[in-house]
C-alpha cells in the first residue's frame, strides 16, 4: 500500500505544473449539475421484462449525457469511453479474474473520495455506463451517499424513494426502489431521502443483508456504491465494510498526500484499492486525458 500511496504521490507531482481546465469537466462537476424534464425518445436494448414492470423506470437521455462529456453507451471510441475502457478492465478482472477469490463480495466497487468535490459521483455514473456496455455484465447503481445524494442529478433524473425509505421500512421490498432504466443492463437505487439516522440504518442487518443480495443474486452483476467522502464521514466507513473494491477519486493539484494516506487508512485493508486521478494530464500520451487508474498491486 506504502508504494501505491507513493506512486500516487509522484503521480500527482508530475503533473502540477500541467493543471487544465476542461469545460466538458467543469459542465459535469457533481456541483453544477442540474436535472432536466425533457421527453426521452432514446432506448437501449430494452427487454420486454422491463416493459411490464409496474413501477416507472428510469429514462436517461444518452445524448444529453454525451453532449456533457461523459461515457457514451454506443461504444464510441472517445476518449473519455477509452479511458473508462482502461478502468473498468482492472475492475472486472478483480471482480470476477482469480483475486476475486481472496476477496469478499469482490463485485461490489465503493467509489469515494478523500475530500468533497473531486469527482467521486462523476466517476462513479461513468463507470457504472461503461461497465453497461459490457457483452456479459450487468451493473447496480447505488446512491449511498445519503448525505449529498447526487446520482440522479448527474444522469439528470427526478428525485424518487431509494435505499433510505427501503431501510427505515417506508417500502416493504428493495425491489420497489430498484429501478430499471432504458439501458437495458442498468440499473439503479436511488439514495431517498435524508434521515438523521444515516450511519446507523446503514450499519444495520437489513442494510447488511441487502448487499449480500446485490452481490450473490445474479452471477454477472456489478454493483457501484457511490458513497459519501470518506475523511470525517461515518457512514464511508461503514460502506466500506460491505465492498470488496473501492476506488479512491483523487483531484489532480487539489488533493493533498495527506488525505489521501488518511483516506486509505479509513478503508478495510482486505479490500483492492484503486486510484482514479481526475483532471489529469497523462504525460505518456500524446494527447491529454483526464482519468488514470493506479491499483495497489500495481
Amino acid at each position: 500500500m506504502r508504494n501505491t500511496i507513493e506512486k500516487a504521490q509522484e503521480r500527482l507531482a508530475k503533473s502540477a505544473r500541467a493543471q487544465i481546465n476542461s469545460p466538458d469537466v467543469a459542465n459535469t462537476n457533481e456541483e453544477n449539475s442540474k436535472p432536466e424534464e425533457r421527453e426521452i425518445p432514446n432506448r437501449v436494448g430494452t427487454h420486454d421484462s422491463q416493459l411490464t414492470s409496474s413501477k416507472p423506470e428510469f429514462f436517461i437521455d444518452i445524448e444529453r449525457l454525451q453532449s456533457k462529456g461523459m461515457v457514451s453507451v454506443s461504444g464510441d471510441r472517445t476518449l473519455i469511453n477509452e479511458e473508462y475502457r482502461e478502468i473498468k478492465r482492472k475492475l472486472i478482472s478483480n471482480g470476477f479474474g482469480p483475486i476475486s477469490k481472496t476477496l469478499s463480495n469482490s463485485n461490489i466497487i465503493m467509489v469515494s473520495s478523500a475530500r468533497p468535490s473531486e469527482g467521486k459521483t462523476f466517476t462513479a455514473v461513468n463507470l457504472a455506463l461503461s461497465i453497461a456496455s459490457e457483452q456479459d455484465k450487468t451493473v447496480l447503481l447505488v446512491d449511498a451517499d445519503v448525505l449529498k445524494p447526487n446520482v440522479l442529478r448527474t444522469l439528470g433524473l427526478e428525485e424518487r424513494p431509494g435505499l433510505l425509505e427501503y431501510l427505515t421500512g417506508e417500502v416493504s421490498s428493495i425491489s420497489e426502489v430498484l429501478y430499471h432504466t432504458n439501458i437495458d443492463k442498468l440499473k439503479i437505487i436511488p439514495s431517498g431521502k435524508t434521515h438523521r439516522l444515516s450511519t446507523e440504518l446503514l450499519a444495520s442487518h437489513k442494510m447488511h443483508d441487502s448487499v449480500d443480495e446485490f452481490a450473490n443474486r445474479y452471477p454477472d452483476r456489478v454493483v457501484i456504491i457511490d458513497t459519501p467522502p470518506i475523511i470525517g464521514i461515518t457512514e464511508s466507513a461503514v460502506l466500506a465494510n460491505f465492498a470488496g473494491q473501492a476506488v479512491v477519486v483523487v483531484e489532480e493539484n487539489k488533493s493533498g498526500m495527506n488525505d489521501i494516506k488518511e483516506a486509505v487508512k479509513r478503508l478495510n485493508p482486505e479490500m483492492a484499492i484503486g486510484f482514479v486521478v481526475n483532471k489529469s494530464v497523462n504525460s505518456e500520451r500524446e494527447s491529454g486525458s483526464y482519468y488514470g487508474y493506479y491499483s495497489a498491486d500495481d
